[in-house]
C-alpha cells in the first residue's frame, strides 16, 4: 500500500516534466547509439540493451531520489561523502583502473562482476555539488565573499580537481569541476573581484607550467587555436594529426546539411574504415546526429538539453532554501558545461577532452548518475515553497 501512496505522491508533487524531458533525450540518444554502433556488427549488439537497461534503472533512481531530503542527508553525512569521493577516485590506482591504453586517461573502473565500466569522477560529481552547496550555505553566515570563505570553497574544488588530474589525467573532468565551482560560487554571491583575481592567477599559473604539460595535451589546445585563426603552417596537424578527430566530426556535421543523409545512411557513421568518425557513440554522438539527421536533428538535441537545463534553473528559482537552490543550479551548471564542451569539440572550437554529451552518449554509469542528479532536482521541486510564501530575495 505504501508503494502506491509513494507513486501518487510522486505524480502529484515530483517534477514529471523534467522526467519526461530526460527520458525523451535518453531515448533519442538510444536511436543515435543504435546507428553509431551498427558498423561494429555482432560486437555492437550489446550497446543498445545496456543503454536501455541503464535508462530503466535511472528512472527508478530518479523516483527514489525524489523522496530523499538531500539537505538533511548532506548535513549529517558530509564527511562520509567527501571521503567516498576521494576513495572512489583513488580506486583508479588499483588494478581495477582502466582506460589509459585506449584513451590516454586512466578514468574508468572495470569490475569483473559488472557488465559496464564506472567512471569515478562522474559519480563523485553528484556528491561534489551537494558538498559545495552545503559549504556555500554555511559560509553565507560568515560572509561568502570573505577571503577565508573563498579559500575554503576554492580549496575543496582544487582538492578534487587535483586528485582527478593526478590519478586519472582526465583534464576534461577537471574543467567540469572548476566550472561547477565558478557557477555555484557566482550563484551564492561571491563578488566579481574574486573571479577576476582567480582568472589572472590561473592564466599566470598556466603560463608558468605550460612547458611541463604533456605535449599531446598542449597539441589539443594549440591545434584548435591554429584552426580558428587559419594558420597554414600547421595544416597537417590541424587535419591529420592532433586535429584529426575534430576534422572528421566537422566533415560529418557539414555533410549532413539541413535534413541529413538519412538515418542509418551516414557515410562516416556507417563506415567500417579506421579513417572514419571515431568515438561515434560516445564523444562524437553529436556529429552522428549532424551527419544523419542534419541541422534539424542537431537543433532538436540542443533544444532538449536547453529545456532540461532551464527546468533545473526554474526549480532553483522556486527552491525552499538557498542550499536547495545552489544544488539545482549546480546540476544545471554541470549539464551546461558538459553540453557546451562536447558540442564545442565536435565543431572544432574546443579541444578534445573526452567529455560525453549528457543523456545522448553511450554510458551506463553516466546515465544512472545523471538520473540521480535530476532526481535530486525533482526532490527539491517537491519540497519547494508555495508562491505566496516564497522569498525570492534569498536567491539574490
Amino acid at each position: 500500500m505504501w508503494l502506491s501512496d509513494w507513486i501518487k505522491e510522486f505524480f502529484r508533487k515530483a517534477d514529471v516534466v523534467l522526467l519526461a524531458l530526460i527520458v525523451a533525450a535518453s531515448l533519442f540518444g538510444v536511436v543515435l547509439i543504435y546507428s553509431a554502433t551498427r558498423y561494429l556488427g555482432h560486437a555492437g549488439i550489446r550497446f543498445v540493451p545496456i543503454q536501455l537497461i541503464s535508462i530503466v534503472l535511472g528512472v527508478v533512481v530518479y523516483f527514489v531520489m525524489s523522496f530523499v531530503d538531500v539537505e538533511l542527508f548532506t548535513e549529517r553525512s558530509w564527511k562520509w561523502m567527501l571521503g567516498f569521493n576521494i576513495f572512489i577516485i583513488l580506486l583508479l590506482k588499483t588494478p581495477f583502473g582502466v582506460g589509459a591504453e585506449t584513451t590516454g586517461n586512466n578514468s574508468w573502473l572495470a569490475f569483473p562482476f559488472l557488465p559496464v565500466n564506472i567512471q569515478p569522477a562522474e559519480v563523485a560529481k553528484v556528491f561534489f555539488v551537494l558538498l559545495l552547496a552545503l559549504q556555500c550555505r554555511k559560509l553565507q553566515d560568515w560572509g561568502i565573499s570573505r577571503f577565508t570563505s573563498v579559500i575554503q570553497l576554492a580549496g575543496h574544488t582544487l582538492l578534487m580537481a587535483g586528485i582527478i588530474a593526478a590519478v586519472s589525467g582526465d583534464f576534461g573532468m577537471v574543467v567540469v569541476y572548476l566550472g561547477l565551482f565558478v557557477i555555484m560560487a557566482w550563484t551564492a554571491g561571491v563578488k566579481k573581484r574574486w573571479f577576476a583575481l582567480g582568472l589572472a592567477i590561473s592564466a599566470g599559473g598556466l603560463a608558468l607550467i605550460w612547458s611541463r604539460i604533456p605535449a599531446y595535451i598542449q597539441n589539443r589546445f594549440t591545434v584548435v587555436i591554429d584552426h580558428i585563426i587559419g594558420n597554414p603552417d600547421t595544416l597537417y596537424q590541424q587535419t591529420q594529426d592532433a586535429g584529426w578527430q575534430q576534422t572528421r566530426s566537422v566533415l560529418a556535421i557539414g555533410s549532413g546539411g539541413l535534413f541529413g543523409q538519412g538515418y542509418l545512411q551516414g557515410t562516416q557513421t556507417q563506415s567500417t574504415s579506421a579513417e572514419a568518425l571515431p568515438a561515434r557513440y560516445t564523444d562524437e554522438i553529436f556529429a552522428v546526429c549532424g551527419e544523419e539527421l542534419g541541422l534539424i536533428g542537431c537543433v532538436a538535441v540542443m533544444l532538449l538539453l536547453t529545456a532540461i537545463i532551464l527546468r533545473c534553473v526554474w526549480v532553483a528559482r522556486r527552491a525552499s532554501s538557498p542550499m536547495s537552490a545552489y544544488i539545482a543550479m549546480g546540476y544545471a551548471a554541470m549539464l551546461f558545461i558538459q553540453t557546451g564542451i562536447n558540442i564545442g569539440m565536435c565543431l572544432y572550437v574546443f579541444p578534445v577532452v573526452g567529455l560525453t554529451l549528457p543523456f545522448f552518449s553511450y554510458g551506463g554509469s553516466s546515465i544512472i548518475t545523471l538520473y540521480a542528479c535530476m532526481g535530486i532536482v525533482s526532490g527539491i521541486k517537491m519540497r519547494s515553497l508555495p508562491s505566496w510564501l516564497r522569498d525570492r530575495s534569498q536567491l539574490n
